[in-house]
C-alpha cells in the first residue's frame, strides 16, 4: 500500500477575472467581485481593483493574500516617491515599479496576475499586463485570471491589436469610445460567468479619464 501524505502549499488560487482596455483618452479596468477557494465561495463582495495613484489602477487575480501584500508594498514605495519628488508616479513609472517588485520576489513569487491601467504623461490610455515574476508588456487590452482563457479570444476577435513587430510601431490603443469599451467589458464578463465557476456575482468597472476615476457595477449570475 502506498504511503499517503498530506501536502501543504503556501499558495492558493482564489479565482476571478480581470480585464483592462485602453482608449485614446481613457482606460477602463474591470474585475468580478467573487472570491473562491476550491468549490467554496468565500465572499461575493471582494474588490480586486486597487487605486495606486490618481491616474493609475491595478486589478489582480490569483492568491489574494499575496495580492494584499503586493498592494501594501507598492503603496509604501509610492509614498516614498512622493516625499522625494513632490509628485505622484506616472502610470508607466508605476508599471516599471510593479515589474521590479514582482521580479525581486521571483524565487518565492507573489502568486498574483496583474493588469495595470491608467493614463500616460500625454493623457492617453495605457494598459500593462504581467506574469507572476514581473515580465510585462504594454498592450491595448488585456485579461488575467481564471476566465482569461474565455475572455482573451473574445477581445482578440473584437479589438485585435497590430503586431508589436510592425515598423513603424503602431499605436496599441483601441479605436473604441469609452461607452463602447464599457459595453464590451459587460458583454465579456456576462459570457465568461456562464462557463467559469470562479467568475460571477458582480463586476466592478473603474473608468480613468481626464476628469478622474469613477466606478460602476453590474450584477452577474450568482450560481
Amino acid at each position: 500500500m502506498t504511503k499517503q501524505q498530506a501536502n501543504w502549499s503556501p499558495y492558493d488560487n482564489n479565482g476571478g477575472s480581470c480585464v483592462a482596455i485602453a482608449g485614446a483618452d481613457y482606460c477602463v479596468i474591470a474585475a468580478d467581485t467573487r472570491m473562491s477557494t476550491g468549490y467554496n465561495i468565500l465572499t461575493r463582495e471582494y474588490s480586486k481593483i486597487c487605486k495606486l495613484a490618481d491616474k493609475c489602477v491595478m486589478a489582480s487575480s490569483g492568491f489574494q493574500a499575496d495580492v494584499k501584500a503586493l498592494q501594501k508594498q507598492l503603496a509604501a514605495r509610492h509614498l516614498i516617491y512622493q516625499h522625494q519628488h513632490n509628485k505622484q508616479m506616472s502610470c508607466p513609472a508605476m508599471a516599471q515599479l510593479l515589474s521590479n517588485t514582482l521580479y525581486y520576489k521571483r524565487f518565492f513569487p507573489y502568486y498574483s496576475f496583474n493588469v495595470l491601467g491608467g493614463l500616460d504623461n500625454e493623457g492617453k490610455g495605457c494598459v500593462f499586463t504581467y506574469d507572476a515574476v514581473g515580465s510585462y508588456e504594454k498592450v491595448g487590452y488585456s485579461s488575467q485570471g481564471s476566465g482569461s482563457t474565455l475572455i482573451t479570444p473574445f477581445l482578440d476577435n473584437q479589438l485585435k491589436s497590430p503586431s508589436p513587430l510592425l515598423l513603424p510601431a503602431q499605436d496599441a490603443v483601441t479605436p473604441l469610445g469609452e461607452a463602447e469599451a464599457i459595453d464590451l467589458i459587460k458583454t465579456v464578463f456576462a459570457s465568461a460567468s456562464e462557463r467559469d465557476i470562479y467568475t460571477g456575482d458582480k463586476i466592478e468597472i473603474v473608468v480613468v479619464n481626464a476628469d478622474g476615476i469613477r466606478r460602476e457595477y453590474m450584477e452577474l449570475r450568482k450560481d
